[in-house]
């Protein structure tokens, strides 16, 4: 199928290419008499703004599997699975309190470097290596496999050629800007995406409607399927598996948030960046409110799209296009694409220009965190300690550049969607519990040792596998597996540690006070303010 694009929507989305590029060159360019060092390449020079820090966590963020994948899963499940995108915005408040200021102090320039300044040079190497393996054949490959499945399926473009131009889009101005070029992009990549969305969303409430609006749409959308409208999942629903009722409040989607959110390279990098630490912040919160809106633009579309395909009246009135790629339960991923075709002409091309701009903002960030991590903690660690600020940023670039070829040759092997969605799920749902074990103890309790923590990460993953194929239905869900597997690592490592230094505190333990998580007032009522709107959400749609 493909979404019947005229002329004035391949106009746009040339315009939109010509747009990004230009600018992303553009903030690359080196400035008069300055070569561009390591804090300009990785850092963006320390001089992010509030606001281009929050949306470039957005764009760095949402991909093809948001738009294509929660669509479908608001197709399938309905509004459940925007408890991801809301717990977010609850997380993001967190990690903006609590570990942003000993991120910050500490003049961080990747996660692992934190590591060796709390444990151990080895440990920080092992983490170093681990993230390098995760990006490159698990986030790069999968967002281009994804990537190239939604422009195939929406453009009829041969996949592999999806993936290659996906892929150079995203060099073209990320491996020679660094992370000023994807923080500034990103800023108009999240207008598209936002955009983009509603957009689409607009179009399936007033077609659900008959042409009377949004509102009355919603409405209907509400009555027709009023399943679709409930956060938590009784264990009789199929899908209780993989959102266990109120457990995804209290459970185990906080390992996966708080991992994500927290200690995750490509989206940590760019709050790392800011000019200080209360710019960081604001940052944060300004994601955080983005991540409230967020399910309007990649659910609701799905649930909308699940009340035309069961209304026979509406599908009449779609004619021939509405009987093309119908989505079904069994084929949900279908329902964005399906939903793009009935886009007027030029309005088609600004969606499609969304889901472009999700895809190649995130390839964009996690090449930059890629090279940041090879070049900061293996290059410069093991390989050539004294590079100069030229050496350094080649080899950023180039290390990227090899991380992304590998991704493309990889990302086809991937299969079909659902097993691409499988694989990080797996992969990262056995060795996240471990990481987020001593991440948190070696944040928050000074006697974590690094011999403790090296143990507690190992042997995660032995746990992590033994819930996982363990014949009892209560570790069933993935979300219980995650929780209970970072419970236990913590309990390993907080016995070692005893065993070890005998109840005193560890040299390398982060003194605290509350002076340090002290935050400002409008940081506060921000938090405040969506802490109130989640919970109105929670008790209008429980």
């Amino acid at each position: 199928m493909t979404a019947g694009f005229d002329m004035w929507d391949y106009v746009v989305f040339i315009a939109y290419a010509i747009l990004i590029l230009g600018v992303g060159l553009w903030v690359s360019r080196d400035k008069d008499g300055h070569q561009k060092n390591a804090e300009d390449y990785f850092l963006a020079s320390k001089s992010l703004p509030w606001w281009a820090i929050g949306t470039s966590l957005i764009a760095a963020n949402i991909s093809a599997e948001q738009f294509i994948g929660m669509s479908g899963s608001g197709f399938a499940l309905g509004l459940a699975i925007a408890s991801y995108e809301w717990m977010a915005a609850l997380t993001l408040i967190i990690v903006g309190k609590y570990f942003l200021p000993i991120f910050i102090e500490k003049g961080l320039y990747t996660i692992p470097e934190f590591v060796e300044k709390r444990f151990s040079t080895n440990l920080k190497t092992i983490l170093a290596v681990f993230w390098l393996a995760l990006y490159i054949f698990v986030n790069l490959a999968s967002v281009l496999y994804l990537g190239g499945l939604a422009i195939e399926t929406i453009m009829g473009v041969d996949m592999m050629y999806a993936i290659i131009g996906l892929a150079l889009f995203a060099a073209a101005y990320s491996l020679y800007g660094g992370l000023s070029a994807v923080a500034w992009t990103d800023v108009i990549q999240v207008v598209f995406l936002v955009l983009g969305g509603l957009i689409t969303t607009y179009l399936a409430l007033n077609t659900v409607s008959g042409g009377e609006g949004v509102l009355a749409g919603f409405s209907k959308v509400v009555e027709a399927a009023p399943e679709k409208f409930h956060m938590i999942l009784e264990e009789t629903n199929d899908n209780y598996v993989n959102l266990p009722g109120i457990w995804v409040l209290i459970g185990g989607l906080w390992v996966a948030n708080i991992y994500y959110w927290g200690f995750n390279q490509y989206i940590i990098q760019r709050t790392l960046a800011a000019k200080s630490l209360k710019e960081s912040q604001k940052g944060i919160l300004l994601a955080a409110f983005l991540k409230l809106v967020i399910p309007l633009v990649v659910v609701v579309p799905g649930i909308a799209a699940y009340v035309m395909v069961n209304d026979p009246s509406i599908m009449s009135n779609l004619g021939e296009a509405g009987m093309l790629n119908v989505p079904t339960t069994e084929q949900a991923d279908k329902a964005y694409p399906w939903l793009l075709q009935f886009l007027p002409t030029g309005l088609k091309g600004i969606a499609f220009a969304a889901l472009a701009a999700a895809i190649v903002s995130s390839l964009a960030s996690m090449l930059n965190s890629t090279s940041t991590i090879f070049t900061m903690d293996i290059y410069k660690q093991y390989i050539n300690k004294n590079a100069d600020d030229k050496t350094t940023v080649n080899v950023g670039r180039i290390s990227a550049a090899v991380a992304l070829v590998i991704a493309v040759i990889v990302a086809p092997l991937l299969g079909g969607i659902d097993q691409a969605f499988q694989f990080i799920q797996e992969y990262t749902g056995i060795v996240s519990p471990g990481i987020l074990a001593v991440f948190l103890l070696g944040l928050f309790w000074k006697k974590t040792t690094n011999n403790a923590a090296i143990w507690g990460a190992i042997l995660s993953i032995p746990i992590a596998l033994a819930l996982k194929f363990l014949p009892i239905p209560v570790f069933e869900p993935w979300m219980h597996q995650m929780g209970i597997t970072t419970l236990l690592s913590m309990l390993v490592i907080v016995i070692l540690s005893n065993m070890q230094n005998k109840g005193a505190d560890d040299p390398k333990g982060i003194p605290l006070s509350k002076e340090l998580f002290k935050t400002t007032p409008l940081f506060n009522i921000g938090s405040f303010a969506i802490l109130i709107i989640l919970t109105v959400l929670y008790a209008l749609f429980w």
